[in-house]
């Protein structure tokens, strides 16, 4: 194979199988979503000059072959994917088949590569220690959501079935209480510090300290409106011509700006500084909701540069720009 010519590549993620398209006319191949299937790509693309490697978030089916990628050097970037939806459609693909999806992924991979900003696409290694802490929290999300779920139920349910409700309701509590008591012993045993100066700040406490630890592994490493971007707290502009739309805030990592949005809160009436921003917020006409979306997005700008600056929380932080 030549080494000459950059080869961009799309994988389309299944749970039993990946699709593996590249530029360059290199031959489609599919292998079974397995270490035996990771072993096969990575030997087949070794043999090319590889450029990047690009891929849907599936919610969590692309883990184990992005991070065995990553480790043996290759660049992979992994894309919403609404994104690669739209993309196709740009291009003029109405059909949609697994073989079809590779091709469109391959080249939306070659439109990354030659894009200016290509280095914020490329997906961060994440450690062992932060894969964990990752997993803890999404279940933890999940048995607050069955937890709600269940709750819920319980009022307007029959009396022959509230016995069973109760009895689920039981085990969920005490399973988060579990996983609750797993995850604060992980955070002190491998990200104490981090944790610790995370905390100084006066609403943010240790279960947004694990979101943020576990689903932004950037914070600290960007600007404030790089960080504000990821998330999907910054404004995103709706204007054509003549025409103002109204702000929004869209995209980004939603369980972190849950995780936010719940800081912000609290921020408000404990946390001095940006208690003082709301109200200036709101006296200033600003809506409530617009406000608070105002302090996440402050709150998100101090958190990343008190880790950039590894410094603990000072007042002097009141001068941060959201």
């Amino acid at each position: 194979m030549s080494q000459l010519n950059p080869i961009c590549v799309g994988i389309d993620v299944s749970k039993a199988s990946l699709d593996i398209a590249g530029t360059n006319n290199i031959e489609q191949f599919r292998v079974s979503n397995n270490p035996d299937g990771f072993d096969t790509i990575i030997y087949q693309l070794k043999k090319n000059n590889i450029a990047l490697i690009l891929m849907e978030a599936t919610g969590g089916l692309e883990a184990a072959i992005a991070c065995a990628l990553q480790a043996e050097g290759f660049d992979v970037a992994v894309i919403n994917p609404r994104q690669a939806r739209d993309f196709a459609r740009s291009m003029g693909y109405l059909a949609k088949t697994d073989r079809i999806d590779a091709r469109v992924l391959a080249q939306m991979a070659d439109v990354i590569n030659r894009h200016p900003e290509r280095s914020r696409f490329i997906q961060a290694i994440p450690d062992a220690e932060r894969q964990i802490l990752a997993a803890m929290v999404v279940r933890r999300r999940q048995l607050i959501a069955m937890l709600v779920a269940e709750r819920n139920r319980m009022h307007p349910s029959h009396p022959q079935n509230r016995k069973s409700i109760s009895n689920i309701i039981n085990a969920l509590e005490n399973e988060l209480k579990r996983i609750d008591e797993d995850m604060h012993k992980h955070i002190t045993d491998h990200f104490n510090e981090l944790a610790e100066r995370l905390s100084t700040i006066k609403g943010i406490g240790m279960m947004t300290a694990a979101t943020l630890l576990a689903e932004v592994p950037e914070l600290g490493k960007l600007s404030r409106r790089e960080i504000s971007a990821l998330v999907g707290v910054a404004p995103v502009n709706r204007d054509s011509g003549t025409m103002r739309g109204r702000r929004t805030i869209f995209g980004g990592r939603a369980g972190v700006r849950t995780s936010l949005y719940m800081a912000a809160l609290v921020a408000t009436r404990f946390n001095p500084v940006i208690k003082a921003f709301y109200t200036r917020l709101v006296a200033a006409g600003k809506a409530k909701k617009v406000a608070l979306v105002a302090c996440m997005r402050k709150l998100l700008t101090i958190l990343n540069a008190i880790l950039r600056k590894n410094q603990e929380w000072d007042e002097s932080y009141h001068n941060v720009a959201p």
